[in-house]
């Protein structure tokens, strides 16, 4: 998977249509192998991109879980203190 695409289900407060669109868009890319299309791609490109947030956001309000949502902040600071540990100099 992507090293960009960030899990977006269960927290709060619930992802924005932002964040499942730039997660579409980095799935798109990974998959196309390029960043930017081709004039002759950019269409299907756009409505690729389009597409699959549709379908993310429907994925992500249908899901169920008895979990308590997660702290957008604390999840944030795990993340770089396990970055910070991964690339510490020694």
């Amino acid at each position: 998977m992507c090293r960009n695409i960030r899990t977006l289900h269960n927290f709060e407060p619930a992802a924005t249509n932002d964040e499942v669109h730039a997660a579409a868009l980095q799935y798109v890319r990974k998959i196309a192998g390029t960043t930017k299309p081709s004039q002759a791609n950019a269409e299907v490109f756009a409505r690729a991109v389009e597409d699959i947030a549709h379908l993310t956001r429907h994925l992500i309000d249908d899901l169920v879980t008895t979990a308590p949502p997660k702290d957008r902040e604390t999840e944030a600071a795990k993340a770089k203190a396990r970055s910070a540990q991964r690339f510490a100099r020694t």
